[in-house]
């Protein structure tokens, strides 16, 4: 079974504002506008840019493997 990027998410307790990922992507899927949401029908499967861009690494991507969506692991508070 396949693995395949499904959509991406911007952390909202990361996410610093400085709206790095805006301009950086080639299809506009980042909204210009507070609260920065994505159109993911917009975005490319295979490009980083915005993930690489983000300083504060507020943007994670949710994979897929059939039916079943994977997202990262939330590690535990110290």
């Amino acid at each position: 079974m396949m693995l395949k990027r499904d959509h991406l998410v911007r952390h909202p307790d990361r996410c610093t504002h400085n709206a790095v990922c805006i301009p950086v992507c080639p299809t506009g899927a980042w909204l210009s506008t507070p609260p920065y949401k994505f159109d993911s029908s917009r975005c490319i499967e295979t490009c980083r840019l915005c993930l690489d861009a983000c300083p504060s690494q507020a943007i994670y991507a949710v994979f897929r493997k059939g039916d079943k969506l994977l997202e990262p692991q939330k590690t535990p508070d110290k």
